[in-house]
């Protein structure tokens, strides 16, 4: 159910005069009602055009620099979305070459993530990095739950999961879903992420892993996956505790591989157990597809893979959904195969070039101070200068959007609700001429934001107090 309650429940829709179809007179007799089904059924043409007259009021989604997620894809790609609608994931037996599809991208994924055979790769293909993260996490709690069943079972020990403030809502979920204690890591000062100190400080033997982000949604950062790895190296060594790592790369796990070869964050790092990553983000591919790989056989406990038959075939799965579409799947195997190696690493490289420039512009105009330049994820944040006190970054995005550009301001976890600021996120298509246009926009808003007595108070809009995306 919707979480959400709309206005105006009561108020029928209206219907359109559409050209092209007969008995319009008799078709509009009776208002369509919102919340309820109508008596009778409309003629297609006038239900599509409802529709599409409500969806007018959706932003631009070239012009949203608030979400990952890709908004452009190849028509060519688009009309076989459309062919394979009606596909269902799950069905394997009858839909073999989809599935055959998937087995090639999760190998696809192992090789450029260095799994060590990548030809034996286990992985399966998920609607988004949120189911991957909750797939990956019960893998670290039941491989926990092996080595310290007694303890477990007898509630002398809760396991615990160790990440940074900045990690994406799904690793909270997660942790309450399936009863796991959630270490959070806070933000200090500069450092916005989890690095090696702040993790060391949180791990014990009830500890199932430790999560990486590669790519933090607050800024855009890389956090520092082998320097992490390698303090829990030192860790086993001093104690013998084996902490193992997964590397929550939504976003980074198809961003260094292309453009930041030489970066050592995934399966060359033998604590990595695990590493998940959306497709529909920087994998290219409209929402929803996710994917999530284990090192190897082990790093997956077999009791988690169900085996289904009653479709036809005997097939393991192991995924939170069952029915879900396939089209998606082969979407992100199109993209593999019309861009390949050198294909992905143009189409990142543009992305984190506009980034850059777009940050170095933004801080050019002397009133903000940049937290990140957009030179990992093609991504930066950005505040306002101490000494700015007529505005502040919520009237920033307020102004932008009077132009289209949807850009979020929010404020940071705790230890830093003091810190506000604006994120920007490039994706494929958002060239530098639109880049041009932004920052064009923003300079002209400029004089009037500093022309206000008090921040908001030319709207009177309290700021939001955060945003998690």
């Amino acid at each position: 159910m919707a979480l959400h309650q709309g206005q105006d429940k009561q108020k029928p829709l209206s219907l359109p005069r559409v050209a092209g179809v007969e008995d319009l007179l008799n078709g509009m007799e009776e208002a369509v009602p919102k919340n309820r089904l109508p008596h009778h059924p409309l003629p297609a043409p006038i239900a599509h055009q409802l529709i599409r007259d409500e969806l007018l009021l959706d932003g631009n989604a070239r012009l949203n620099l608030a979400t990952f997620v890709t908004t452009w894809m190849d028509p060519q790609v688009t009309e076989l979305i459309g062919e394979c609608l009606d596909k269902n994931m799950i069905d394997k037996d009858e839909y073999p070459q989809t599935a055959e599809f998937e087995r090639r991208c999760v190998n696809i994924l192992a090789d450029l993530w260095h799994a060590p055979e990548a030809t034996k790769a286990v992985g399966c293909s998920t609607t988004g990095s949120s189911e991957a993260c909750m797939l990956a996490g019960m893998a670290l709690k039941r491989r926990w739950m092996q080595r310290n069943r007694a303890k477990y079972d007898s509630g002398a020990a809760r396991p615990n999961l160790v990440m940074g403030a900045n990690v994406q809502v799904c690793w909270e979920k997660f942790c309450n879903f399936w009863e796991v204690e959630c270490r959070l890591a806070p933000m200090e000062g500069e450092r916005y992420h989890l690095d090696a100190q702040s993790a060391l400080a949180l791990v014990d033997e009830n500890t199932i892993g430790v999560v990486g982000v590669l790519g933090s949604t607050f800024d855009g950062s890389f956090e520092p996956i082998k320097e992490i790895c390698e303090a829990l190296d030192d860790l086993q060594r001093r104690t013998g505790l084996d902490v193992p790592v997964h590397v929550d790369g939504a976003s980074g796990g198809m961003i260094a591989p292309f453009i930041d070869p030489d970066l050592e964050w995934d399966f060359r790092l033998p604590r990595v157990a695990s590493i998940n990553t959306s497709g529909h983000k920087y994998g290219l591919v409209y929402p929803g597809v996710g994917w999530a790989l284990w090192r190897d056989a082990e790093a997956l406990p077999e009791e988690l893979v169900f085996r289904v038959n009653y479709l036809g075939g005997n097939m393991p799965t192991f995924a939170l959904n069952f029915s879900r579409p396939g089209a998606q799947v082969i979407a992100q195997y199109y993209n593999f195969l019309r861009l390949g190696r050198a294909g992905f690493t143009a189409v990142q490289q543009a992305s984190r070039d506009v980034a850059i420039r777009l940050a170095q512009g933004i801080e050019a105009l002397g009133v903000f101070r940049l937290l990140t330049r957009g030179d990992e994820l093609p991504v930066f944040a950005f505040t306002t200068t101490d000494d700015v006190t007529n505005f502040d970054v919520f009237d920033v995005s307020r102004r932008l959007r009077e132009r289209g550009w949807l850009v979020p301001a929010y404020t940071f976890p705790e230890n830093r609700t003091d810190l506000a600021v604006i994120r920007i996120v490039i994706r494929n298509g958002f060239t530098l001429d639109l880049a041009d246009l932004l920052l064009n926009d923003l300079s002209r808003l400029l004089p009037e934001l500093q022309a206000q007595p008090n921040p908001g108070t030319e709207h009177g809009v309290k700021p939001r107090e955060g945003f998690h995306h």
